[in-house]
This record gives structure tokens, C-alpha cells and sequence, in this order.
């Protein structure tokens, strides 16, 4: 299967949402921003000046929860960006990649011990999975993790996938009521390119952007067996996001690494028979920062 390029231009694209009244948000991790992609493929600024953020998750209270050097609420009608979690350099986390919602609206968020964009000066160190919870606390889930990416659910919610780019796998545990997690097993390891950013689908199906030469996105059954490969023109493939009205349509995001030019990140599309499944909207409090 190959993707058609709807729209390029960009530096890294990462953190694609799906927003029912808006379209496709996603952001540029180098160059900053963040957009919106409509059914008619324009493309509109949603805000423009935060640069490094890998994921993003609604909220509730209308607006986006974005990852970045920390975790913040940027409300769709402006106002102050709110902390919801900070980094903590002194400790050894200096940001967060991607994040993830479960059915309660509890995020997950991946913490960076190095950033492995911005040359922050440190070797690549290890961060860790932190759960958000609704009242707006934080706390480790799951320690030890080289470079965090994708975050997904299993359709029943007791799975959650996780990408560790730095040792080539995707991970799982397994999902407790509280939001705690099980004993770390690895889930597969990709035979090209990185696991970054995944989607699960309704059939439970875990699709997973391959960067660093990927050129796509392979599909596991949750057996961890691969069952096709949707290609993409653009070499680091980034991310991926269902959308549409009926969550059939498949969003891959890309970076610029391979094209020969530093905005040579695009978005692409395909139509999938199997529906992705949808992704709750954050719930968790605004007035309290994790620390």
C-alpha cells in the first residue's frame, strides 16, 4: 500500500491528532507551531510559536495538551499556557515526547533523560512513563526507557504499546484499573528503520511509523505477527493518526532526514478497511502541576 502526499513543507512533523470540527492538528517539532489540516488541505496555524513538541492530546476544557520541555495546556481561544506536569533537569528529565489518553482520561507521557533533537550537551540517558492522573498528580509507571515514542491503547484498554526507539522495539504492559502497569515484554522489533510514533485499530491491530529510513508504517496483529506495509515517499516517517468521520482514514507524518531539504517533512494519506480507534480526550485537572 502507498500513501498520496497531501501537503509538505515542514521540518519534523510529529504529534498528529485527529480533531472532529477542525481536522488534522500536528506540529513541527524544529521549526515550531502547530497546524490544523482540513478536508480541503489547507492548512491553518492553531499556535505558533512552541517548537519541540512530539505529542499532543484534546482536553476537555477546549484546548490541546502538548509535550515539549513540559507538559501544558494551550487553550483553541488563547489565554496563558498552563503547566500540567514541568521538566525537571536536575533529575534528569529535561522534557517529554509523545503522550496518550486512556478511557478515563488519564494521560501517559514519556519523559526524555536527553533530548535526541536540540543538542542539549548530554550523552542519551533514559527517561521514564509517567501517568497523569486526573487530579493532576503524576507519578512513574514505568522506569527505564532509552527514547520514548508512540503510545497506544489495546481495544479492551489492558495493553498499552509503547515505542523505544533507542533499542528498536515496541514494548507492552499490561494495564491495571488504577492506571498502574505490569511487567515490561517486549511486542516486536522492526526489521527497517526505528519504531517511532503508533495507532492501534479496532481489530486490534498495532500500526507503527518506522523512522530513520523506515519510509512507512509496518501493521502487527496483536499476535506481533506483520500484516502489511502502508510506503510513504519521505525516508523518516514520524508518526501516524486515524481521522475522518468514520476513523478511516490513515494520516502518516514524516521529517525532513533523507529528502535534501530541511522542510521536506510531509503528511500522507490512505484509506483503511478497518476503523482506528478513537483516542479520549484528556480529563485530567489544570490547576494543579505535577511536580
Amino acid at each position: 500500500m502507498r500513501a498520496e502526499l497531501l501537503c509538505d513543507g515542514y521540518g519534523l512533523i510529529e504529534g498528529p491528532v485527529w480533531d472532529p470540527t477542525r481536522g488534522l492538528i500536528f506540529s513541527d517539532v524544529v521549526h515550531g507551531g502547530v497546524y490544523c489540516l482540513d478536508d480541503q488541505r489547507n492548512v491553518t496555524t492553531v499556535f505558533e510559536h512552541r517548537r519541540g513538541i512530539g505529542g499532543m492530546a484534546l482536553h476537555e476544557r477546549g484546548g490541546l495538551i502538548v509535550s515539549g520541555r513540559n507538559i501544558a495546556f494551550k487553550s483553541f481561544v488563547g489565554g496563558d499556557t498552563v503547566t500540567v506536569f514541568d521538566h525537571d533537569p536536575e533529575n534528569g528529565r529535561v522534557g517529554f515526547n509523545d503522550i496518550t489518553t486512556d478511557s478515563v482520561g488519564r494521560i501517559y507521557a514519556g519523559s526524555l533523560g536527553s533530548s535526541p533533537v536540540f543538542d542539549d550537551g548530554l550523552e542519551p540517558r533514559a527517561g521514564d512513563l509517567y501517568l497523569i492522573d486526573i487530579d493532576g498528580s503524576a507519578r512513574i509507571v514505568a522506569p527505564d526507557v532509552m527514547l520514548t515514542n508512540g503510545l497506544g491503547f489495546s481495544p479492551d484498554g489492558r495493553t498499552l504499546y509503547h515505542s523505544d526507539s533507542r533499542r528498536n522495539a515496541v514494548f507492552c504492559y499490561q494495564v491495571e484499573d488504577d492506571g498502574s502497569l505490569g511487567e515490561k515484554t517486549r511486542f516486536v522489533e522492526p526489521q527497517r528503520g526505528l519504531p517511532d510514533g503508533l495507532v492501534v485499530s479496532e481489530d486490534g491491530a498495532v500500526w507503527v511509523a518506522l523512522a530513520d529510513g523506515g519510509h512507512g508504517v509496518a501493521v502487527y496483529g496483536a499476535d506481533g505477527v506483520e500484516q502489511g506495509f502502508v510506503e510513504i515517499a519521505t525516508p523518516m516517517c514520524t508518526s501516524v493518526c486515524f481521522g475522518g468521520e468514520d476513523r478511516k482514514d490513515l494520516y502518516v507524518v514524516s521529517g525532513s532526514e533523507g529528502t535534501g531539504s530541511e522542510r521536506g517533512g510531509g503528511i500522507y494519506h490512505l484509506r483503511t478497511e478497518v476503523a482506528g480507534l478513537p483516542v479520549a480526550t484528556a480529563r485530567v485537572a489544570l490547576n494543579n502541576a505535577g511536580g
